[in-house]
């Protein structure tokens, strides 16, 4: 047994210095630390995965790396699974305890969680896990957790000691260490992405209070205009950069002189439903596989090769549609309603399973919270048997969110020439127009994969008809 006693602080979805409990403890006991991230190559081979989260995730780290350095102070970064990982550490450190926050993952990273409990608990290791997000484990009903919820938030924040932090010495061997091209891949973070860390995410979120929050409830729903007015700390609360309770606590004091205060307690209404959703999750992962109502699971949906690339590529002939998966893909942002437009589209009038999409668009969203994801994607795929069947006419979205087409212009350029009607419906050109314009359909831009009404009133009629059946 070595005789270097240490303790270990694993971080996950919670990159930050700030305003955290498991870090702030585990200084507090005076061993050595050894604070410790690892990329999974068993998360990398998930079909959620995406480079930009890696992307995000390591540059918050270097981030973090850097203000740990100006204290003397090192972040061990490992790329191999975490048994291999805890079993190196072990070998080489006498461990006393291991410090972190429950996750609130995907099934894969649960199993995960299970097999290092037990492979802690069998070399009488002890776990020490904190709760983030609010999130209750074990839930005891929904009274409950809004209370719990609300206690947290109000609770004092959890600032480590960093001048107390006694940090071990470890050394990370080349087979824990990433390989060339991955770490090529990583080296470098695309501009037009929301930079990550923990300065850019307390950056945004006062951009937030001092301007955008002035027409965060007119503009929420409009393709271009919520891109700056609504909070974009999502990504930050997803990989950790900002905990909930400091973005509660902001909102706390912002009330007190704020002069919009019906846009702010929407926000904070909807920073309290993202918790909601992830506690459902917590509580229920075959939600990331199987429809929350079990009817649905026998819709027959056929596979279409053709319709599903088209989606993905932004290339199915209706402009918001596009102009959303274009806008997505380059930026790894959109808003919700564009979003939920893209799910109904895919679901509804493309008629595909809802799992088909659900994978894609998670590895495009730098903001994936897999508690989050599945809820909503089931949600507007009319699957959950709750909520009502949301069914989005991309052609009225258009004309009711990017009213000047100045999103579909932004994003598909063949368009750029045409009149605001056009653009929002270039199928509608005659072919003196496509001459006129230089935008030919078939060629310049697709035309429509199917005919939306037609494809709507089938969905309809064959959803509402499964919604009616009686659930046993």
């Amino acid at each position: 047994m070595p005789d270097k006693k240490v303790n270990i602080l694993w971080w996950k979805r919670d990159l930050r210095l700030t305003d955290h409990q498991p870090l702030k403890e585990a200084i507090e006991t005076g061993l050595p630390l050894l604070p410790i991230y690892i990329f999974e190559p068993s998360l990398k081979a998930h079909p959620d995965w995406g480079i930009r989260h890696w992307l995000f995730a390591y540059h918050s780290l270097l981030e973090m790396q850097k203000n740990l350095e100006k204290a003397g102070h090192t972040l061990y970064i490992f790329y191999e699974e975490a048994e291999a990982v805890f079993e190196y550490l072990y070998e080489n450190f006498d461990i006393q305890k291991v410090y972190s926050h429950q996750e609130t993952g995907i099934t894969l990273s649960y199993k995960r969680d299970l097999e290092i409990a037990q492979w802690l608990k069998t070399r009488k290791i002890d776990w020490q896990e904190y709760p983030s997000n609010g999130i209750v484990r074990p839930y005891k009903g929904k009274k409950d957790w809004q209370q719990t919820w609300i206690a947290r938030m109000q609770s004092p924040q959890q600032q480590p000691d960093l001048s107390a932090l006694k940090v071990a010495h470890c050394e990370v061997p080349v087979p824990f260490l990433f390989d060339y091209a991955t770490m090529k891949s990583l080296k470098f973070y695309p501009k037009h992405w929301q930079p990550p860390g923990e300065e850019n995410a307390s950056r945004y979120l006062k951009r937030f209070f001092q301007k955008g929050v002035k027409m965060y409830m007119q503009h929420i729903s409009k393709a271009e205009a919520a891109r700056s007015s609504c909070s974009r700390i999502s990504p930050y609360l997803a990989w950790g950069n900002l905990s909930t309770r400091q973005v509660y606590q902001a909102y706390q004091k912002e009330k007190t002189k704020t002069k919009y205060p019906k846009n702010l307690k929407q926000f904070r209404s909807r920073l309290q439903w993202r918790c909601h959703f992830m506690q459902r999750f917590e509580q229920d992962t075959s939600l990331e596989t199987q429809a929350q109502a079990p009817r649905f699971e026998t819709l027959e949906q056929p596979k279409n090769e053709k319709w599903l690339r088209a989606w993905k590529e932004g290339k199915t002939g209706y402009p918001l549609v596009d102009a959303a998966m274009r806008c997505l893909c380059e930026t790894g942002y959109l808003n919700f309603r564009m979003r939920a437009m893209l799910v109904s589209f895919l679901t509804h009038q493309l008629w595909q399973p809802w799992q088909l999409g659900a994978h894609f668009l998670a590895s495009q969203f730098l903001d994936y919270e897999p508690g989050i994801h599945y809820a909503q994607f089931q949600m507007q795929a009319g699957v959950t048997g709750m909520h009502t069947i949301r069914m989005y006419n991309p052609i009225k979205q258009a004309k009711d969110n990017d009213p000047e087409a100045v999103f579909i212009k932004k994003w598909i350029p063949e368009l750029r020439n045409l009149p605001v009607g056009l653009a929002q419906e270039p199928y509608k050109m005659s072919q003196l127009d496509q001459a006129f314009y230089h935008c030919y359909i078939g060629k310049d831009y697709p035309a429509p994969i199917i005919d939306i009404k037609e494809a709507s009133q089938k969905a309809k009629i064959l959803l509402w008809e499964k919604r009616k059946q009686q659930e046993f």
